[in-house]
């Protein structure tokens, strides 16, 4: 499965929608949907709902997140939103402010 990176000095402003693995290092404004994972890194800055498979998030993320396996949030990350997803990992260091929802029915 291919890889799209959203290099360190882009901004989106507007909708991604895809079937493949995102990384993001720039900067997206708007809405995230994606059927496989996305990664936020640390340089990354991410202004939109999110919904995916999977994420992980090392950068900063405003925005609800629902994802349909798991939400991994790195030491020093940022994140302000609720996040829905069956595995939620927060790691020491991790800054988040928002709700919790682990309910496992599909969305």
């Amino acid at each position: 499965m291919a890889n799209t990176i959203i290099g360190s000095s882009i901004v989106i402003d507007g909708e991604i929608s895809g079937d493949e693995d995102l990384v993001i290092q720039g900067t997206v404004k708007g809405k995230i949907s994606l059927k496989e994972s996305l990664f936020v890194e640390a340089s990354g800055v991410v202004e939109a709902d999110i919904e995916v498979q999977n994420v992980d998030i090392a950068g900063r993320v405003t925005g609800n997140i629902a994802a349909s396996d798991k939400v991994e949030l790195k030491a020093d990350c940022r994140v302000v939103g609720d996040v829905r997803a069956p595995r939620i990992l927060i790691a020491d260091g991790a800054s988040f402010k928002g709700n919790v929802d682990m309910d496992v029915k599909e969305r």
